[in-house]
């Protein structure tokens, strides 16, 4: 595999792993713009963007951008996150042309008011269906109260009434300063024809005009809180739990995921092997996430409402003796050859190495070959997984619960965030 790069006079940066033995292509448009970006008056206007990218643009209506999606036979779709939205297709090598062509005029959409008002119902209902199903808002609530009044605390949806008060206006506007060619850029993996795929990036994409954009990225001040939330629908009780960890531009970021293996993987973990081996949970799962200026390790925990308390005490107590007694070396050997097993097979597929390739040139403007990935996890030891305990305690956290039930443990609602 070779990795490339060009950058186009309006900053526009083209970036590709190429893998001549594949069998596909992925490509993606890669905007550094996400819930993070917006004013609170502003929320949802990122995600809001995505939806209109598949709404038509000058060259072609909604209906042509997505039978031509189809005609290449592609598997095409996008995100939004709080720091980044993607727009991104896996296809034939022979394809790549028209590939480039959809994609970049994607990316300069016409944001019709007609189109807009319509779509505004669109994301109005996938705010109350994201609130109706489980785990029924916890995600975004624990983000609110974990992060406060930092950016990374704000919905990716958006709020009913954000969403319900954005106008065109706000949204074109919005548009013009965060999907300059320079707060962007193009990334491809598989069989890639480099030279052309910057020719034809350069067709379509080189007469977008330059704006000036920026990004806040003040580390915020976590808190701790704990909240019940009674909701009539659930049948089950989720339990939501963020605490820090590691940022994207820490090298102890390895150190942490290897830790939320050991903690809480979906199979042999200690959250495994204690509340679903045994039948207690339905679901127990730690995972490491990171941001720019911060990390989380996120736990969800989803089970019988008679069982909460008693597993939420189990998961603390797992927690506890972690934070006092550490791994062993068994536990950071297994975890270690799971991780890069993972990683080699998922590197397998372009369109995977697509967005392996894209999250670390977005957040560390470097390109990280699956050697370099499967170096860096060999290499962690249990001094870096104990600093990582050391310097960002498992105990720390932030609780969201909502079921059934009114209380948990005896303990009902608590708004309280607290600040060190």
């Amino acid at each position: 595999m070779t990795f490339l790069q060009h950058r186009l006079d309006n900053g526009l940066e083209i970036i590709a792993e190429v893998s001549p033995e594949a069998y596909t292509a992925a490509y993606a448009f890669v905007v550094a713009t996400g819930s993070r970006d917006e004013t609170d008056a502003e929320a949802g206007l990122s995600h809001f963007l995505e939806h209109m990218a598949f709404k038509g643009t000058p060259r072609r209506s909604a209906e042509e951008v997505n039978r031509e999606l189809d005609e290449i036979g592609s598997q095409a779709n996008a995100f939004t996150s709080e720091e980044q939205t993607v727009y991104y297709l896996a296809v034939l090598p022979e394809y790549q042309q028209r590939a480039i062509d959809i994609l970049a005029d994607m990316m300069r959409p016409s944001l019709r008011e007609d189109d807009f008002n319509t779509e505004k119902q669109v994301i109005l209902e996938e705010i109350k269906k994201y609130d109706d199903e489980p785990p029924y808002g916890a995600y975004d609530r624990g983000k609110f109260l974990h992060f406060g009044n930092h950016p990374l605390g704000r919905s990716v949806l958006g709020t009913t009434e954000s969403v319900s008060s954005l106008t065109p206006e706000q949204m074109r506007d919005y548009f013009r300063r965060r999907y300059s060619p320079g707060n962007m850029f193009v990334v491809a993996a598989g069989r890639v024809d480099f030279d052309r795929l910057v020719a034809d990036v350069e067709k379509w994409c080189g007469g977008w005009e330059p704006v000036e954009t920026s990004r806040e990225t003040a580390t915020p001040r976590t808190g701790t809180a704990f909240e019940v939330k009674k909701h009539e629908a659930a049948f089950q009780e989720y339990i939501i739990e963020m605490a820090d960890s590691p940022s994207a531009k820490m090298p102890d970021r390895f150190a942490a995921r290897v830790l939320a293996t050991i903690v809480g993987d979906d199979s042999g973990s200690r959250f495994f092997w204690e509340l679903i081996d045994t039948g207690r949970a339905e679901y127990a799962v730690m995972s490491s996430y990171e941001y720019l200026d911060a990390g989380l390790f996120l736990t969800y925990l989803c089970c019988r409402p008679e069982a909460a308390a008693e597993n939420l005490q189990l998961l603390r107590q797992i927690e506890k003796k972690t934070q006092a007694d550490g791994v062993t070396a068994r536990e950071l050997e297994l975890a270690q050859s799971k991780i890069c097993s993972h990683v080699v097979l998922k590197s397998e597929r372009p369109i995977n190495r697509l967005f392996s390739v894209g999250a670390n040139w977005l957040q560390l403007r470097e390109y990280w070959t699956v050697k370099q990935a499967i170096e860096a996890y060999r290499s962690v030891s249990l001094d870096d997984v104990h600093r990582v305990l050391e310097h960002f305690p498992l105990t720390r956290c932030t609780t969201v619960a909502v079921g059934p039930l009114d209380q948990l443990g005896g303990t009902t609602i608590n708004t309280c965030r607290d600040v060190p």
